[in-house]
């Protein structure tokens, strides 16, 4: 690939690394119809400043730097009130559809906005900041129902956003943390990441499980981030009467939905576009 060009408003940086989403091995493989080739893919990276476009300020060369993984417009209603994430005309790094092409950071360099940059100190270094767009995406799932220390929360998912979750309500305090997977080795890890209890939903009827965990009750909160339609009706039954669903995950497009359960036991279910 050449060296990307930048526009007035643009830093090229030289990747120094770049993480592997799930969302990019679903575009190698072909399952999702985001990542029509040819394309360039990744959107977790840090890297160093290379050059910057002739409007830019406050960033120069050799600044260590990483960047949110969606180009916003800046300019939108949503990007004027702080809601980058639901920007109008956002495009995401290493994608492709229908809409746009959006080469990312598998490359020597990438060409993004400076208003999406953030730098880095020296202490952090260039394999942990590019995490970073992973642990915000966990952040702001969180922050959108944020548990009180007495309450209980279930992530369904113990993938990497699916741990970055668990650690993220552990340092908010939160007491009961329960983690759901098919895998032992997952779950074993999102022990030793914060959470107190773990289910194997290969051997686990989860929700009759939760509900003898919690007195049956029922947990406060679930956050589902793996994004099928059982895993997110799994959420749904296994929260208390009045309880938040927090939906992360998105692999399916479109899923079914336990209307009357939802409807009568007054279930919130609340996107969380990181």
């Amino acid at each position: 690939m050449p060296v990307p060009a930048i526009a007035d408003d643009e830093v090229l940086v030289r990747v120094r690394a770049c993480g592997v989403c799930g969302s990019d091995i679903h575009g190698y493989d072909g399952s999702t119809g985001r990542r029509i080739p040819p394309l360039v893919m990744g959107h977790e990276a840090a890297g160093v400043v290379e050059r910057v476009g002739g409007s830019v300020e406050g960033v120069a060369p050799g600044d260590r730097v990483t960047f949110d993984s969606m180009v916003s417009c800046g300019a939108c209603e949503f990007c004027r009130n702080g809601q980058i994430n639901l920007c109008d005309a956002r495009m995401v790094l290493g994608v492709s559809c229908g809409d746009y092409r959006r080469h990312g950071a598998f490359a020597e360099y990438v060409a993004v906005p400076a208003r999406i940059l953030y730098t880095l100190p020296d202490s952090l270094s260039f394999e942990r900041a590019a995490l970073t767009e992973a642990v915000s995406i966990a952040v702001h799932a969180v922050n959108r129902r944020v548990p009180a220390d007495a309450e209980a929360a279930l992530v369904i998912g113990a993938g990497m956003i699916g741990v970055l979750t668990i650690q993220v309500l552990r340092s908010r305090g939160v007491r009961t943390i329960v983690a759901v997977d098919l895998d032992a080795q997952k779950l074993d890890l999102a022990r030793r990441m914060g959470a107190t209890h773990t289910v194997n939903a290969s051997t686990s009827d989860v929700p009759a499980t939760v509900a003898d965990m919690t007195g049956g009750r029922g947990v406060d909160v679930a956050y589902e981030v793996v994004g099928h339609g059982d895993t997110l009706a799994t959420a749904i039954r296994s929260v208390r009467k009045g309880g938040t669903v927090v939906g992360v995950g998105n692999l399916s497009p479109t899923v079914e939905l336990p209307l009357q359960s939802m409807v009568t036991r007054e279930i919130s279910v609340l996107g969380s576009s990181g």
